[in-house]
């Protein structure tokens, strides 16, 4: 049986992206993404929940997202779930993130330098950092943008 692991959020940050340098070199954008769903409780009263999410974004995408994005960003991200385990002073933890394949910037950009940048579109995916190249042979290649027709050909009927 195959196996998959893929993730798409849609949210926003809570904070600036951290850049940091790994010990390979490569850069790492640390990102905090608030995830919300609105729902109605069985009173009947409109609720929300949050999640928050760690995201790290590697190489070129990590430096466009420290540059461009900001508390606040709404960013898509498509990416896959690590789990990271550690022990100290006795004790296991454990950590759930998301190393993001994909971040597409949605909004306005933070630096207003950046007139023609990637509002709209998506952060150029990397290869993973060494740590991570046992899985780079079982990712797929990365996703170009979405064909400007519908897949009918029909684009006269669309409600946009």
């Amino acid at each position: 049986m195959a196996d998959f692991n893929r993730v798409i959020l849609l949210g926003n940050l809570t904070k600036d992206p951290e850049k940091r340098q790994a010990p390979s070199g490569d850069s790492v954008a640390d990102l905090r993404l608030a995830v919300s769903r609105r729902f109605r409780g069985r009173d009947g009263e409109q609720r929300e929940e949050t999640c928050f999410v760690d995201v790290a974004a590697w190489g070129k995408q990590a430096d466009a997202c420290e540059r461009y994005l900001g508390k606040g960003s709404q960013v898509l991200v498509e990416g896959r779930l690590k789990l990271d385990t550690w022990e100290r002073d006795g004790q296991k933890h454990s950590r759930l993130s998301v190393v993001a394949l994909r971040v597409q910037f949605l909004g306005s950009p933070r630096n207003a330098e950046y007139q023609d940048g990637p509002q709209g579109r998506a952060a150029e995916p990397q290869r993973p950092a060494a740590e991570d190249a046992e899985d780079a042979g079982d990712a797929p290649p990365p996703a170009g943008d979405l064909p400007a027709s519908s897949p009918s050909g029909d684009d006269d009927n669309l409600p946009f």
